[in-house]
């Protein structure tokens, strides 16, 4: 029951994102890369830079894979980069939103938590090692350090 009300929550989040976003387009991380250097470079090493890596070939046009192993569901956005966790950035990618952290979650920045990162790390179509998300903050993607 635990998991099916976090998964409805996720679910939730991500049609709020959308809709605050509006019309907002993915940049792809290259574009965060730019002022998050430190973020980006803890990012490369993780499961999630390699997530669509591990898709066999005929898997990698799949809407049913590309949810969780590519960003914005598109094979051209390959892995977990920045924005399938904080949103489409073209809303919030200038500097000046960015400074402003009211005006840049207004702009479609999506701060994540528990719910959102099982949206992938449970329910999942195949098995996956048991996900703690507490052990996830700790040693996972960038650590959820901000710099």
């Amino acid at each position: 029951m635990r998991i099916m009300k976090l998964l409805l929550i996720a679910g939730c989040a991500v049609a709020l994102g959308a809709a605050i976003a509006g019309d907002a387009e993915f940049t792809g991380a290259g574009k965060c890369k730019m002022c998050h250097k430190v973020q980006n470079t803890s990012w490369a090493e993780t499961g999630h830079a390699k997530a669509f890596d591990q898709l066999k070939p005929e898997e990698q046009g799949k809407a049913e894979c590309l949810k969780c192993h590519a960003t914005g569901e598109s094979a051209e956005l390959p892995g977990v980069q920045c924005e399938a966790c904080h949103g489409a950035g073209s809303g919030y990618k200038s500097m000046k939103v960015m400074k402003d952290s009211e005006a840049s979650k207004a702009a479609g920045l999506l701060m994540p938590g528990e719910a959102e990162c099982l949206a992938c790390h449970q329910g999942a179509p195949h098995d996956q090692k048991a996900f703690d998300y507490e052990t996830a903050k700790e040693t996972g993607l960038h650590a959820f350090k901000s710099e």
